[in-house]
């Protein structure tokens, strides 16, 4: 029988998706001819989706465990649960056969992460985003310019999923959601929220149902659970990316609302 893979610790590298592969170069080729379109580690390619083209995840930020994995659960939490470890900067999609896909996250800076349990009750397709009272009143330096919020669409900060953290019928205002600041995945660096490279909230969010069960790890399930990974990764100052930066000013200026084929 086939042994069973754990996504734990050094055995977890193992079972990593494939790295991008480099291509060889042809001693005989035009040298005027137009390069190759370039590779992309697997399930990190360019996305068409709801009329907008999301541009592939450069390899520089997919290194080492920074990427979508699946595997045997090896965690502390029921099956049908989202479980997030801020510590260790993944999120563990766990089913109730007991296997997991495994995503890297960026998490909130010091103090402003979320804790305890929660549940999504919505969950949404490029949504709008707004800051919050309180990201206003501490850092309007930040926020400020942005107070009126930014529609559904390439601009938007949620990115192209977002799924909506409730405590009881309270709307806790954090949010699992895309982002187009690629360098906070593993890292800590947003407000409080809980960010995912796009085609990975995209993979998550058509797994899952609403409403289903998050729970945060604190600092010393982390490290029962997964000390190799404790503490990965840097805090980031706050920082919004300007959609120009990622997808360049012509497809910004293109913006436009999204189509949803199931609308």
């Amino acid at each position: 029988m086939r042994p069973k893979t754990y996504l734990t610790r050094r055995s977890f590298g193992a079972m990593l998706l494939a790295s991008t592969a480099a291509a060889c170069a042809d001693p005989d080729a035009d040298p005027d001819a137009q390069p190759a379109a370039e590779d992309f580690v697997e399930g990190y390619g360019p996305i068409e989706d709801a009329g907008y083209r999301l541009p592939g995840i450069p390899s520089e930020y997919l290194q080492g465990v920074n990427r979508r994995a699946s595997g045997i659960y090896n965690g502390e939490q029921r099956g049908n649960t989202i479980d997030v470890d801020p510590f260790a900067k993944f999120l563990y999609h766990v089913r109730e056969d007991g296997t997991t896909t495994r995503y890297p996250v960026g998490v909130g800076r010091a103090g402003k992460s979320i804790r305890g349990t929660a549940t999504i009750r919505m969950k949404r397709k490029w949504p709008s985003w707004t800051p919050t009272a309180n990201m206003l009143r501490t850092e309007p330096e930040v926020y400020g310019d942005l107070a009126a919020g930014i529609p559904g669409g390439l601009r938007s900060p949620l990115g192209a999923r977002a799924l909506y953290l409730y405590r009881g019928s309270r709307d806790t205002y954090y949010r699992i959601h895309g982002t187009n600041d690629l360098e906070s995945i593993g890292n800590s660096g947003s407000a409080g929220c809980i960010r995912m490279f796009n085609q990975d909230i995209i993979h998550l969010f058509d797994q899952i149902d609403v409403p289903m069960r998050v729970h945060i790890r604190d600092e010393a399930e982390s490290l029962r659970v997964d000390p190799e990974n404790f503490e990965r990764g840097i805090e980031l100052p706050p920082k919004i990316i300007d959609a120009e930066e990622l997808l360049g000013p012509e497809a910004v200026a293109a913006d436009h609302p999204p189509v949803f084929d199931d609308a």
